[in-house]
């Protein structure tokens, strides 16, 4: 099963080791360029205007980023799964008598949901804990409570205010202390939803007090662990894309794959640079995540590139592992494009309260998934 081959016709009457050789090692580099560039953008917006992530402009191309990646994964990565796990050479049972490109790309976004679940709990909760740890280890000080006046005599006040404004022009303020027992809610300001700012009512057995919104957690945590899952499924399909690339000693097969690899790289990178930036992970911890995406498909055309003289791609054992992985990365990028990077933006406050923003990355996320899905008719 590990030694059979099942090659096409393809790469023998177009086989040239010596032009495939100096193709590779142009790709390498020419997609190490692209890829550092693309995440490196994101990262940069933290101190040039035009780049922010807050920003309209990185909005826009971050969903046609995402479209591109929604493409990778269904018009690229799950038909590759698929013709490899059907192959002609696999034994007819099982691999013939189920779909499991698709089964493994379904259970690979269950999964992604569970730790996306996870994560976010884990990091809202760590979150939290230091909330409370600042709280214990700096209390309010006695002297900073505002002054509390008992409910009992508010309508008097409002009386006195109303007499010092006819009489010698003194505003009395009344602070007022939230019983321990008291309930709050809040309500936006204007006279629509799009208004940022809110204010609450906390009630007590004194009175009643405007206060701020109470605490929630950083909305930098799901940034968190978006940015560290749609790595995990980057990197696992390029490192197959770029086994499969080194392998190859066909020049017809290389030359249209390393330019869909150098498109699809640029922004995927971009996509996972803009969830770093938002993250607000430390200068370090980002630059060593916008490496390791950089170097994993170069790495993965020169592991190939190694072994090729040793490892067939079409034997049964390799189109079965292939077709795994694909199946794996496929599920990732889906679930990851759709919910985490499409429907996290275009359901925010932000995109919705902006329909010219929305207008415009709606084209945007089109076109980014048009141009991936065209380049499937070349590689």
């Amino acid at each position: 099963m590990g030694t059979t081959d099942c090659g096409k016709d393809t790469d023998i009457r177009c086989r040239n080791e010596e032009l495939a050789l100096h193709m590779k090692t142009i790709a390498i580099f020419l997609i190490l360029v692209t890829s550092a560039c693309g995440v490196a953008l994101p990262l940069l917006g933290r101190r040039l205007k035009c780049l922010r992530t807050d920003g309209s402009v990185f909005v826009i191309a971050k969903a046609f980023a995402a479209g591109v990646i929604l493409a990778t994964g269904f018009v690229h990565m799950l038909p590759d799964a698929q013709e490899a796990l059907t192959d002609e050479c696999l034994p007819e049972t099982p691999w013939l008598k189920f779909p499991f490109s698709g089964f493994i790309a379904m259970l690979a976004a269950f999964f992604t949901l569970l730790a996306d679940f996870v994560g976010t709990q884990y990091y809202e909760r760590k979150h939290l804990k230091d909330q409370a740890e600042t709280l214990t280890c700096n209390p309010i000080e006695e002297g900073s409570w505002p002054e509390i006046t008992p409910a009992s005599s508010v309508e008097d006040t409002n009386h006195k205010k109303a007499d010092a404004l006819h009489g010698d022009g003194h505003m009395h303020i009344v602070g007022i202390h939230a019983h321990a027992a008291s309930h709050s809610h809040s309500h936006p300001h204007g006279h629509h939803s799009c208004a940022d700012e809110t204010h609450a009512h906390v009630h007590g057995e004194f009175g009643h007090v405007h206060t701020s919104p109470p605490s929630v957690p950083d909305p930098s945590i799901r940034h968190i662990v978006v940015s560290q899952v749609l790595e995990m499924g980057i990197v696992s399909h390029s490192v197959i894309i770029g086994l499969s690339l080194g392998v190859s000693q066909s020049p017809c097969t290389i030359r249209p794959l390393m330019a869909a690899l150098t498109f699809h790289q640029f922004f995927e990178g971009f996509a996972l640079g803009g969830c770093v930036s938002q993250a607000g992970f430390k200068s370090l911890s980002a630059f060593m995540m916008a490496c390791f995406f950089a170097i994993t498909t170069p790495a993965g055309i020169a592991i190939g590139t190694g072994v090729s003289s040793v490892y067939n791609p079409n034997s049964p054992r390799a189109l079965i592992i292939e077709g795994i992985f694909d199946s794996i990365s496929a599920g990732i990028l889906i679930y990851m494009s759709l919910v985490d990077l499409i429907a996290a933006d275009f359901l925010s406050k932000g995109m919705c309260c902006n329909p010219r923003l929305q207008f415009v990355s709606y084209i945007a996320l089109l076109l980014g998934g048009l141009m991936m899905a065209a380049l499937a008719i070349w590689a």
